[in-house]
């Protein structure tokens, strides 16, 4: 069947073969995995993965042509939802999955921060592409024009490694923009808040005016602002770009503690 591209969905399908294969022998896949696939298209990566022989693969596609290519491509080898990926709750990541996505431009940043709020980490891994500039602000460091509120949730509960630059000419149609694929893996020890949308809360609030002193939106969480500050080592004259990510670890804490 044919298939012409959607914009509306974001849809550049990867069409380079040694960059494919990079890609799935990121994850590292043995046939005891169960495999996440968010994005498939008409299933170029998806090949490679079943040619691994793991466990279970298990695709999601919002497009209801593409869902349909890949069933006439796959048949029983894959499962096949046709749902949009921010529709499905947590309770729809009930294993350990490895998870490949070249995710939708769009809508990556909103995808990756609904996982890294999960109550429980339920990836082994996260194998995930993202257009170039995002992938900067994930892992970028304190004090860069980069550092994001991204960067502090997704550095929360993952390591995040990068992998390689992708260029324009691997897809079909061509992006205007470079890509990034990025390897997330659970750290082994995440420091403890209780309710995730806290830390939502507060990355948002500092990062909403990150061209402003911090005090402002310091004042907006906390009555004492002036003696919080003290506590977790921040200086009101700072930005939100300044202040490390376990430093917003510990605002989020303290907001959760005046909350009880």
């Amino acid at each position: 069947m044919q298939f012409r591209s959607k914009k509306s969905l974001g849809q550049n399908f990867l069409i380079d073969q040694n960059i494919l294969k990079k890609i799935v022998e990121a994850g590292e896949i043995s046939k005891y995995d169960n495999i996440l696939e968010i994005g498939p298209g008409k299933g170029n990566l998806t090949k490679y993965i079943v040619e691994t022989k793991p466990k279970s693969v298990t695709v999601v596609e919002k497009d209801t042509d593409l869902a349909k290519v890949l069933k006439d491509k796959f048949n029983e080898k894959v499962s096949i939802i046709n749902k949009d990926i921010l529709k499905l709750s947590e309770d729809f990541y009930n294993d350990q999955f490895i998870v490949y996505g070249n995710l939708p431009y769009n809508i990556s940043t909103q995808i990756l921060a609904n996982w890294c709020l999960f109550k429980k980490t339920k990836f082994k891994k996260l194998i995930l592409m993202f257009q170039k500039e995002v992938a900067d602000r994930i892992i970028a460091k304190v004090n860069t024009k980069d550092y994001s509120r991204i960067t502090v949730l997704a550095n929360w509960k993952f390591d995040v490694t990068k992998v390689i630059n992708i260029n324009p000419e691997c897809f079909s149609p061509k992006p205007k923009v470079y890509s990034t694929l990025l390897i997330f893996t659970p750290k082994a020890n995440v420091v403890k808040i209780n309710n995730p949308l806290i830390l939502e809360n507060i990355t948002r609030v500092f990062f909403s005016q990150r061209r402003k002193m911090v005090k402002k939106s310091f004042a907006k969480l906390f009555k004492n602002f002036d003696s919080i500050s003290r506590k977790i080592g921040v200086r009101l004259s700072d930005r939100a770009q300044n202040i490390s990510i376990d430093k917003y670890f510990l605002i989020a804490k303290e907001y959760e503690d005046k909350l009880k």
